[in-house]
């Protein structure tokens, strides 16, 4: 059985601690993404990253063109590693996503990435919409904390709560080791 793909969703500048959006836990969660990509190129996984950008400058983060929408250097592209940019939550909605992942004979994915809540949560059902097997690995992707009217969610809960909705959903919801060990084996 080869090896699934890895989506690595908007690990981007703006989501650091000097960036317009810092999310909770992203250094660790950058790290451990950076741990399954070097994995999985190193099994000739097929990598695709997966870019979010603004085209207004008054957008609050991810402005075109600015170093917060690039993606962060722990996780940046290789040379051939295809790179999607995407204005929308859903990564493969209005981009070539499935093209390239189709045209490539990938059948299983591996995400990783940011925000839980938002990006991972709609490219992760989209993706199972459109009848790939997922894998989250849940130690690879960060959120931040929500307010919902008087009520201030912490990002660990919003995390807990969305990997388990993903889990109920149909995806595989994982700790990053025991996906490296298969792009390792």
């Amino acid at each position: 059985m080869p090896a699934p793909a890895l989506l690595i969703i908007d690990i981007q500048n703006d989501y650091f601690a000097n960036g317009r959006h810092p999310l909770v836990g992203i250094e660790r969660a950058a790290e451990t993404a950076a741990e399954l990509l070097a994995a999985a190129r190193a099994a000739g996984a097929v990598v695709v990253h997966v870019r979010h950008e603004e085209a207004s400058a008054d957008a609050p983060f991810f402005v075109a063109g600015t170093d917060g929408a690039a993606i962060h250097a722990a996780v940046a592209p290789a040379e051939g590693e295809p790179v999607v940019v995407k204005s929308e939550v859903n990564a493969f909605r209005g981009t070539g996503l499935d093209e390239i992942l189709r045209g490539r004979g990938v059948t299983d994915l591996v995400i990783v990435g940011a925000m839980s809540h938002m990006c991972v949560d709609a490219g992760t059902r989209a993706a199972l919409d459109h009848g790939y097997g997922v894998t989250v690995a849940h130690d690879a992707v960060a959120t931040r904390d929500l307010a919902f009217g008087e009520r201030v969610l912490p990002a660990a809960d919003v995390h807990a709560a969305f990997m388990g909705a993903l889990g109920e959903a149909g995806a595989a919801v994982e700790p990053a080791a025991g996906i490296v060990a298969r792009f390792d084996a």
